[in-house]
């Protein structure tokens, strides 16, 4: 039971949606998950889901403790999914002690969901490069200026910071990409589409590579 302020008492778990707008069969998925998983991407931009590149990477440190966040696919190529982020941020602690993570997609006005488990290693500086300098100086000042995952003071820390940044970029018209922030590539060996059916009985169809090759399975919902 939850209750808020001024609002009307919720069971929560008296909560229920049908899920009716697609199905998920064997024939449709092909034999190459990535090439399907494009296809849904796809799919998922036209139908003008809500952020529809967010994805939920989870990572593990020394604790054994998962960690999750919501970020952004910048790019899925040859075969690896790509993402950024500051490497000495939480995130980028855990992955440097294991290489390995989960990526989780939710395109729910699809009533579809994507599973991605893998290997993660950076990318090259070249790339991170590239991806740096594409982005709005807005944002280029932001990952220059931000110790993320640290504590700070407050957000005028934040602010000070950035317009002191703002401030030597007009002076210098020029900026570069921190040595510790760049790109990630995660390689997946799991792969699993789910797709929302009538009466609870989802469509789970998973892909695991073994010895080089994708074998597709349908799992219980």
């Amino acid at each position: 039971m939850l209750i808020a302020p001024n609002t009307v008492v919720m069971n929560i778990s008296e909560i229920r949606k049908n899920y009716l707008l697609h199905h998920l069969e064997e024939e449709t998925t092909g034999n190459d998950p990535i090439e399907f998983f494009l296809q849904w991407l796809s799919e998922a931009l036209e139908s003008q889901v809500i952020e529809p590149t967010a994805m939920v990477l989870s990572t593990v440190g020394n604790d054994c403790r998962p960690s999750s966040r919501v970020i952004l696919l910048k790019g899925c190529e040859e075969g690896e999914f790509h993402f950024y982020t500051n490497y000495n941020s939480a995130k980028g602690r855990q992955i440097e002690i294991h290489p390995i993570g989960s990526l989780v997609f939710h395109w729910k006005e699809l009533e579809r969901q994507v599973r991605i488990e893998g290997i993660i290693t950076k990318l090259t500086p070249e790339k991170s490069d590239e991806y740096f300098n594409s982005r709005p100086l807005e944002s280029r000042l932001g990952a220059s200026i931000s110790p993320q995952s640290e504590v700070i003071e407050s957000r005028e820390f934040l602010e000070r910071m950035f317009q002191r940044k703002s401030e030597e970029i007009n002076a210098s018209g020029s900026i570069n990409r921190p040595v510790n922030w760049g790109g990630y590539a995660l390689k997946p060996d799991v792969i699993e589409f789910w797709q929302g059916r009538a009466s609870r009985l989802h469509d789970r169809l998973r892909f695991r590579l073994y010895d080089g090759k994708w074998i597709r399975e349908r799992l219980a919902p």
